[in-house]
């Protein structure tokens, strides 16, 4: 299982813009890390921290930077390219559909598909998937194994369903997404009303509407909306065991790491990152551009874009608001109290100076 150099520099041709310095003709057997790289490997340099453990890779090829250029050429062959990193992810899709190609469509016997479901062309269906009524699957779509479609759910053209991923009825799943192991989109959300000591159930009459190149992660839950969808736009990536609450909108190619959670009817805008474990609260609304830390618990809507982290212990409510109260003001107060120290080492000084 070999790749060669110049076959990666042509497949990417039309995606990135690189320079070979080498044999066109060098076999990639493996990618790899710098560190880890043997002589048939192909590794890569995103940062320039990492330089000193350029010359030292044993790695057959190295992607670089232009800056790098001539650090690279002095151990080797290399492909020079604006921007590394972006350049090995495209590598590692190249090596995944030249060397794991997907099997050629089929509908596994054992699937259950309803009468009224419409499977567009090429359409894979794996063992004991069930695909209700009025469901729609685009051309190209894979339904793994022990999938649930639900009544009236849509499948957009070449998304990837992994094993037991469930979609419920009336959601929609734009093209080319990947959703993976044990995720399910459009469980009741959270809702119950309080009456005589009991929970209500608020039935959950909306759905939830997924863009197009959105990813979501294994055991990632997305609620159905209360009344309204819940929106993922565009290039959304959700990692695993994301919580997604009922009535969240999230803006276009935003991202959140592991165990993130959202609360109902909060809005994230486009382009924004949630550390892992994050969480916010909701109602609340973030703006385009805001990086949120990781374990963080957002208390407040965030208009303005930038990075944010917030930690507190938990206490006492009316303590813990007092005490956060109070920490806002410790730069004020902090200041404060250089400045009285000052007065009174100056005032000191005053009085040493009289007879």
């Amino acid at each position: 299982m070999t790749l060669r150099l110049a076959d990666i520099i042509e497949s990417l041709a039309g995606k990135a813009q690189a320079e070979l310095v080498g044999d066109p003709n060098f076999q990639i057997e493996r990618l790899s890390t710098l560190e880890a790289s043997g002589p048939l490997d192909l590794a890569f340099l995103s940062h320039p921290r990492y330089l000193g453990q350029l010359s030292q890779s044993a790695a057959g090829c190295v992607v670089v930077a232009p800056s790098a250029r001539e650090a690279a050429m002095q151990r080797g062959a290399c492909i020079v390219v604006a921007d590394p990193y972006h350049y090995f992810a495209l590598i590692t899709q190249l090596w995944k559909q030249t060397h794991f190609p997907l099997p050629a469509a089929q509908v596994h016997p054992s699937a259950s598909i309803d009468p009224q479901a419409v499977l567009g062309p090429n359409v894979s269906v794996g063992a004991f998937a069930c695909i209700g009524p009025g469901a729609i699957i685009g051309e190209g779509a894979r339904i793994a194994e022990h999938c649930v479609i639900g009544a009236n759910a849509v499948i957009g053209a070449d998304t990837r369903l992994s094993a037991r991923v469930t979609v419920a009825h009336a959601c929609r799943i734009g093209e080319r997404c990947i959703i993976h192991p044990g995720a399910v989109i459009g469980a009741d959300g959270f809702g119950f009303a309080p009456h005589d000591g009991q929970w209500v159930k608020i039935e959950q009459l909306g759905a939830v509407r997924i863009g197009n190149d959105v990813e979501i992660g294994a055991n990632t839950c997305i609620d159905r909306g209360a009344l309204q969808d819940t929106v993922l736009e565009d290039g959304v990536k959700l990692d695993n065991l994301v919580q997604i609450g009922h009535n969240v909108r999230i803006g276009k190619h935003t991202a959140m790491a592991g165990c993130a959670g959202v609360a109902g009817s909060a809005t994230i805008g486009a382009h924004c990152t949630v550390g892992g474990g994050a969480i916010v609260l909701g109602h609340l609304r973030l703006a385009d551009g805001v990086n949120v830390s990781a374990a963080s618990t957002v208390t407040r809507s965030i208009l303005k874009p930038g990075h944010y982290t917030g930690l507190f212990p938990i206490d006492d409510n009316a303590a813990w608001e007092k005490n956060a109260a109070t920490l806002k003001q410790l730069s004020a107060l902090r200041e404060r109290l250089k400045q009285t120290e000052k007065s009174l080492l100056q005032l000191q000084g005053r009085l040493e100076e009289k007879p």
